[in-house]
């Protein structure tokens, strides 16, 4: 059922990303190593087409705001606090917008995404790789 309210995901993605600064990749890359979580979302069949981001944690979108709120029960032992900077990361940057919106909309006011995604990542040269992936469940 369509009612009044409905705009549409271009709409909605636009309001994600209002007033938010989405990183580039080698900014993604530079936040990772002053500690701040990356978090990769892709499903598992893109990470084996693509590779592995060096350094990232895998949560899989559906669990997203508990494994990385602070106050929850389920959160991963890095969700210490609603003042940690996190970037979340897709295939493309689109869904990464909208998790990242999620995550603020919880308090994480820090949360942003990489523009474009781990697309834009290899169009930047930077490396992907074929070992293990840190996933938490």
């Amino acid at each position: 059922m369509i009612t009044e309210q409905a705009t549409g995901i271009d709409v909605v993605l636009a309001a994600a990303r209002q007033g938010v600064r989405r990183y580039g990749p080698h900014e993604t890359a530079a936040a990772g190593a002053r500690g701040a979580l990356i978090v990769d979302t892709r499903t598992e069949t893109q990470r084996a087409e693509t590779g592995e981001l060096p350094g990232a944690i895998v949560i899989d979108r559906t669990v997203l705001e508990w494994r990385l709120d602070p106050a929850s029960e389920a959160r991963i032992d890095e969700a210490t606090s609603y003042d940690a900077e996190i970037v979340v990361v897709c295939r493309q940057g689109y869904s990464s917008s909208l998790a990242a919106e999620s995550l603020r909309r919880v308090g994480l006011h820090r949360a942003t995404d990489l523009e474009g995604g781990v697309e834009a990542w290899l169009r930047a040269g930077l490396p992907l790789h074929r070992g293990p992936a840190d996933v938490r469940r």
